[in-house]
């Protein structure tokens, strides 16, 4: 029964890549600990954590069940579970409800502008397949997505959206769609062949990496504001320097070699969450 158990919650993990939810988190607890000035308790913390999770739980599965027919053509992605049958498309259907729902019942847990927001939520999180198909945009889309985990955070502690949250939400936006641009550079060719919509398919490589830095320096100039109106202090500042030498590390990865797109993408902006939460710690606890 464990065994069976192991390999069932393996391959769910695998179908929504589990690892990635790291880029989230922080900035959802970013959000929930600059909203307040003092300890906002363990049920909080552990529904905002929960929330965030199921929340892209169903982005990521509604994501591979919609793209399973382009997956099963990309020699890139032609292992995915959602394409050799591991998961099947009822499984897929299911967990997809499952966690809309669980989200929903988090968000009614929360408070109530959470609850009277989390279809809307939703339906951003469920859209970036689609733009995909008629719009380059579609990276953005994603950037909005990621980009509503520190407003949600803030939601649930003071159900309210303060001026800086917003600037917050504007950086984790440009980061995540600048990363996206560049984690699409690996399927420039086959997007131009089925038709699919991204930037570096409609500007070239050397247009893409030009507007992955652009956003990437727009990221910085908005958690600069962020710091700036949240009236943070020191470490603040410091994670948003620390940040915009990670990015220029993650380009100079990139422009030397395709090949780091994968470290790039995982290692550098993985471990770019988890500095600047803990420097946002170090300054409530320490200044």
């Amino acid at each position: 029964m464990n065994t069976y158990l192991r390999k069932y919650m393996k391959k769910y993990l695998e179908l929504v890549k589990f690892s990635h939810t790291i880029f989230s988190i922080p900035f959802i607890l970013i959000g929930m600990i600059v909203a307040t000035h003092s300890w906002f308790g363990w049920k909080l913390l552990i529904l905002g954590i929960l929330a965030a999770i199921t929340a892209r739980n169903f982005a990521m599965a509604v994501n591979r069940y919609l793209d399973r027919e382009f997956d099963a053509k990309n020699p890139r992605t032609a292992n995915r579970v959602s394409v050799t049958g591991k998961v099947s498309e009822n499984e897929m259907l299911m967990f997809i409800i499952i966690n809309a729902f669980i989200f929903i019942f988090i968000s009614y847990l929360i408070n109530d502008l959470a609850f009277k927001l989390s279809i809307p939520i939703l339906f951003i999180l469920g859209i970036y397949s689609y733009f995909k198909r008629f719009s380059e945009f579609a990276h953005l889309i994603l950037g909005i997505s990621l980009g509503l985990a520190p407003i949600a955070g803030v939601i649930a502690v003071s159900e309210n959206i303060p001026c800086w949250s917003v600037f917050l939400a504007f950086g984790v936006m440009f980061w995540v769609a600048g990363f996206d641009i560049l984690y699409s550079l690996q399927d420039i060719e086959f997007d131009k062949k089925e038709g699919l919509f991204s930037i570096p398919s409609v500007v070239g490589e050397r247009g893409a990496i030009f507007i992955s830095k652009l956003f990437h320096i727009l990221a910085v100039v908005f958690w600069l504001l962020f710091v700036i109106y949240a009236k943070l202090g020191f470490f603040s500042y410091l994670a948003v320097i620390i940040s915009a030498v990670m990015l220029y590390y993650e380009h100079k990865l990139i422009e030397k070699d395709f090949k780091n797109i994968p470290k790039a993408f995982f290692d550098v902006n993985g471990f770019l969450g988890i500095i600047f939460l803990i420097l946002i710690i170090l300054d409530k606890v320490l200044l």
